[in-house]
């Protein structure tokens, strides 16, 4: 499952509201250093973050894909090495056990549960 993209709702907003401040004075000054244009330069940094946190989601994204496909080579892999020695030495030797497999007279066996007679 991909990485949910965010939306930033305050740099929605804030667009907005520089529009409609605009619409009173494009270069007003409230003082305070509280200008349109630091407004504009604080909503544009807000949007480039949020556009690199977004950037940075999708490599992400494609990093634990290509992760999810080497582990199942590596399982698989893993299987055929088992395998081989299995082929070489046989299942019940000393080496297929160093090798992680199980031998088959230790494997568990399953117990059937006796089906109740109908009455």
């Amino acid at each position: 499952m991909a990485y949910r993209k965010r939306l930033s709702r305050a740099a929605e907003e804030a667009g907005q509201r520089m529009a409609a401040i605009k619409s009173i004075d494009p270069s007003l000054d409230l003082g305070n250093g509280i200008t349109v244009a630091g407004y504009q330069s604080l909503i544009a940094d807000t949007e480039q973050k949020l556009e690199e946190y977004n950037t940075l989601l999708s490599t992400a994204d494609g990093l634990k894909n290509q992760l999810k496909y080497k582990e199942r080579e590596l399982r698989d892999f893993s299987e055929r090495m088992l395998v081989g020695v299995a082929a070489m030495y046989g299942k019940n030797s000393e080496e297929y056990v160093r090798a992680g497999g199980t031998r088959k007279y230790e494997r568990k066996r399953t117990m059937q549960k006796p089906e109740p007679m109908p009455a």
